[in-house]
């Protein structure tokens, strides 16, 4: 039963979601000069309410565990791109815009939609040069940072949570290809359409020497970097028994990863080339905006998560899961909370329709052969629906923030929603729906 303090508890992340949307247009400098602190001390009071109300020690733990990956991770995928140089030496047009995009969009399945995501925002914007408009920017988000990974359990964080979980690796891409090739390519069609026809003659770069190829890359040592970035990601105690842990309410809770990450990012950063970053105009800046941003929004939305975790593991809630209900219910709240606990909440409340269990991982290699059209609803709409607005996935609001230090014009949070992810993304994931699930 939901009660009235359930949803007060939730105020904070409404509130918070509202101020995200709003603050950049109706007040940009109380906004931009007060979010290191609004944020934060939102997310701080929900934790005290937890806390010191609740008496619960475990929802405020698995918060800070759940943030702390994710600043690392990000962070360390933020730097140590930042030392690598792409220089694509071709003409801007909507052809090589949308074979870039492509490209983005099958490597996010490589080193994850983060990772391509940090590595392929700035030559996107070098290739466009001066004439990079927002809807490059929202249709990059679309494709590279969340439809394009979901073919593989590294791809995206939901995935990956539910190979840790027990999900065969190559479940995704056996399973999951059809709707990702569909959804791109009726994305690609209306981006084509788009471009073409607001895309203007791209003037000769005036402070560039003579290309010397259509491809440059400098900062090899940094793609190394990289690399371990992205082997670090499987250290986790739940793949590797070797890896030390501490256990916590059935948690295996351990930061040798995130510790890790953190040498890499200080080193790939300490080595990186000066001339490098310079031409990449890397700053701190993007990555402390998410830093605090982010914060606030672990913190406060874990109510929003407890409620969803009650209604969908009550009588109810199991009665009426279907995979037609799983992909909009799972997509709805992955717009606004972070996809990948939400994915999991519904791969409980899914499996609990079959009388399985979540925690053990024969139980969700069962669900994963014997139920596919409910966990692939879950997968597909966990992944594309993180697109619909700037909070939905890790790499939205980092793209975001890296664009508009390079001086575009981006949307602010329901000009987003309002002027891209209605008219444009969502009539893609209905057709997805009416195709795959309904």
């Amino acid at each position: 039963m939901v009660t009235f303090n359930d949803l007060l508890s939730v105020t904070p992340f409404v509130l918070l979601l509202t101020m995200i949307a709003t603050g950049p247009v109706l007040y940009p400098h109380f906004w931009h000069r007060y979010y290191e602190f609004i944020a934060p001390l939102l997310g701080v009071l929900v934790m005290g309410y937890y806390l010191f109300i609740k008496h619960e020690v475990a929802i405020p733990v698995e918060a800070v565990v759940d943030y702390v990956q994710f600043i690392a991770l990000i962070g360390a995928l933020y730097i140590a791109s930042s030392g690598i140089l792409i220089d694509i030496n071709l003409q801007a047009s909507p052809l090589a815009n949308l074979c870039f995009l492509w490209f983005g969009a099958v490597l996010s399945n490589v080193i994850g939609t983060t990772g391509a995501s940090m590595l392929l925002i700035r030559p996107y914007i070098r290739l466009n040069r001066r004439k990079t408009k927002a809807y490059h920017i929202i249709f990059f988000i679309f494709m590279v940072s969340n439809v394009g990974g979901a073919l593989t359990a590294i791809a995206d964080p939901p995935n990956f949570i539910g190979f840790l979980k027990g999900v065969p690796f190559f479940w995704t891409l056996r399973h999951n290809w059809m709707p990702w090739l569909v959804a791109l390519s009726l994305l690609s069609v209306i981006f084509f359409v788009i471009d073409s026809r607001c895309s203007a003659p791209q003037e000769p770069a005036k402070d560039k020497a003579a290309p010397t190829g259509w491809l440059q890359l400098e900062g090899k040592r940094n793609i190394g970097w990289l690399f371990v970035v992205i082997t670090a990601v499987f250290i986790d105690p739940n793949l590797f028994e070797q890896v030390p842990y501490l256990p916590y309410h059935g948690h295996k809770i351990s930061f040798l990863r995130e510790i890790i990450l953190l040498i890499v990012a200080y080193m790939a950063h300490h080595k990186a080339d000066r001339k490098i970053l310079e031409a990449n105009g890397f700053s701190l800046d993007p990555l402390r905006e998410v830093v605090f941003i982010f914060l606030g929004i672990f913190g406060t939305m874990q109510p929003a998560l407890t409620l969803i975790e009650k209604l969908a593991q009550s009588p109810q809630g199991r009665e009426y899961i279907t995979p037609n209900l799983l992909y909009w219910l799972t997509g709805s709240l992955s717009s606004v909370l972070d996809n990948a606990p939400t994915y999991f909440n519904f791969l409980t409340a899914g499996m609990a329709t079959k009388g399985l269990e979540v925690n053990k991982v024969v139980d969700v290699t069962t669900y994963a052969k014997e139920a596919v059209e409910y966990l692939k609803a879950t997968s597909i709409s966990a992944v594309f629906f993180g697109a619909m607005t700037y909070v939905g996935n890790g790499p939205n609001f980092m793209v975001r923030s890296i664009a508009v230090e390079k001086k575009i014009k981006m949307p602010s949070f329901g000009g987003y929603i309002m002027r891209y992810s209605l008219p444009f993304l969502l009539p893609v994931l209905v057709v997805v729906w009416a195709l795959f699930f309904y």
